[in-house]
């Protein structure tokens, strides 16, 4: 199997079905499309779609997500059904989207981060939203969430996958209110 991904310009945040839709049809100026296969060696990039080995699939999938951050781009990943979009963008500059099955985006949009939570599985064991050395959050199937701040380890779980939503956006925006919401077991 072969992995796919498509960069192009949207003006506004489009849905994941939107991009399902557009994606055959997107175009990159030469200059953008000469620059994004300089940036991912071991892909194949044809104006504005990008194909690798599956081996290969993380690591081009990743540099993908970076470039289309750095050039306001949408990024489309076409097996996983993932669009990342330009905004809305939560309260941390740095934060990365780390997931079982491989996905590595830097700054995610808000939108990327909920439609990832809907892929947890046997096959995407996990979702962690990481600042470095700051804080983070993750969250496993069966709804088991840690957040980690000020060296702090908290345990929650929960089967209601709103409210496990909730907080991940809550964490994403800045917003702590999640963890007067919830009881959690402190460790370390």
């Amino acid at each position: 199997m072969t992995f796919e991904l498509a960069l192009w310009y949207e003006p506004e945040p489009i849905s994941k079905e939107e991009a399902r839709d557009r994606y055959r049809k997107a175009q990159l100026p030469e200059e953008v499309s000469r620059a994004l296969a300089a940036a991912l060696p071991g892909a194949v990039v044809d104006g504005a779609l990008v194909s690798a080995p599956d081996e290969a699939g993380d690591e081009v999938g990743n540099a993908a997500f970076t470039f289309a951050r750095e050039h306001g781009l949408v990024c489309y990943d076409v097996r996983r059904h993932l669009i990342h979009n330009r905004e809305p963008l939560g309260a941390y500059r740095d934060v990365q989207l780390h997931t079982g099955d491989g996905v590595v985006a830097h700054d995610p949009d808000l939108n990327l981060v909920n439609d990832v939570l809907e892929t947890l599985s046997a096959q995407n064991p996990f979702l962690a939203l990481v600042v470095y050395g700051q804080h983070f959050i993750q969250v496993a199937p069966g709804y088991e969430v840690d957040f980690k701040e000020d060296g702090v380890i908290r345990t929650t779980s929960t089967t209601d996958k709103e409210q496990v939503r909730r907080m991940v956006l809550l964490y994403l925006v800045g917003d702590r209110s999640f963890l007067d919401a919830h009881e959690w077991t402190v460790r370390g």
